[in-house]
């Protein structure tokens, strides 16, 4: 039986898509097929093999890489606020920065922007959802903070799960003002993100590396903040100050290589979900959508 495509709905075309999976072949070797499972648990997940992964794409020799990239995906380099043939190394063209105006941060006071690029998908109340991405299976949180009262405060919270392809910009950035803490880091392996092996493990989102920042803000509590690194991630990069006010749409950070995943937190009752994320979600389907566009406004 051929394997189910990965679809999506687009918001910039209104319409529903099928993913381009990066190395779609050696994922659904290693998470649909038994013979897979170990490469998966002896290699592939491990911080090693990513690491080796990450200084290839850090070597010289990576650049030849990035037209053929480019050529493949229909990347937009006029966005690029570096010309594409200015990059010494295929993680430099990566973690990219891009023109100020190409991604328009959501200007209205009530309104949450995206913190990033990719397929969204949200739990409106994350205690309701008992079918996160395989039947009966419910977000553990707990295990995502390890911190069992940060968990119990925020278990009727909102989540928003930003889910990045190589192919997206992969720089993340702030959803709304306020003042942010110091990252904490979560050590622990580094499977895929990808819904290819997301239905098979559904818990990879509290299973991977990961950052946790809590975002102080002056009208919807404390907002918690997580990178989740994936297999290839050479890291995870802050670029923020602790401790320092921000902007809505700020710069906080950037992955290096590899597909990853932004996890936004709100606490109970803050802010309703746009439409399109609500309906989609609801159908187990993500929504692409950019970075600055609108992902939520604040309850009154």
């Amino acid at each position: 039986m051929p394997a189910a495509p990965i679809t999506f709905f687009n918001r910039l075309t209104q319409r529903l898509e099928t993913e381009a999976v990066y190395g779609e072949g050696f994922l659904r070797f290693t998470y649909e097929s038994p013979l897979g499972a170990l490469p998966l648990h002896a290699l592939v997940k491990r911080a090693a093999f990513s690491s080796w992964y990450g200084h290839r794409m850090d070597a010289p020799a990576s650049r030849a890489k990035i037209a053929p990239f480019l050529a493949t995906y229909g990347v937009d380099t006029r966005e690029f606020a570096d010309a594409p043939d200015s990059y010494r190394t295929f993680n430099e063209f990566f973690y990219r920065k891009l023109k100020p105006q190409a991604r328009p941060i959501a200007p209205e006071d009530d309104v949450i922007s995206l913190p990033a690029d990719g397929r969204h998908l949200v739990l409106p109340d994350i205690a309701e959802c008992d079918n996160f991405f395989i039947k009966g299976t419910r977000f553990d949180l707990a295990a995502l903070l390890r911190d069992a009262a940060l968990a119990e405060r925020y278990a009727h919270g909102s989540m928003l799960i930003s889910r990045l392809c190589p192919v997206d910009y992969h720089r993340f950035h702030f959803p709304c003002a306020g003042t942010p803490g110091a990252a904490r880091r979560i050590n622990g392996p580094l499977y895929s993100v990808s819904p290819i092996a997301l239905r098979r493990r559904a818990s990879i989102h509290w299973e991977n590396k990961r950052e946790i920042t809590v975002l102080r803000t002056p009208g919807l509590g404390d907002v918690l903040l997580l990178e989740v690194g994936a297999t290839c991630v050479g890291s995870i990069v802050q670029t923020y100050t602790p401790g320092a006010a921000i902007e809505k749409g700020a710069e906080k950070g950037y992955f290096r290589f590899g597909g990853s995943c932004f996890i936004t937190i709100f606490e109970p009752g803050k802010i309703q979900f746009s439409d399109d994320l609500l309906e989609n979600s609801k159908a187990g389907r993500e929504v692409y959508a950019r970075m600055g566009d609108v992902a939520a406004h604040a309850r009154g």
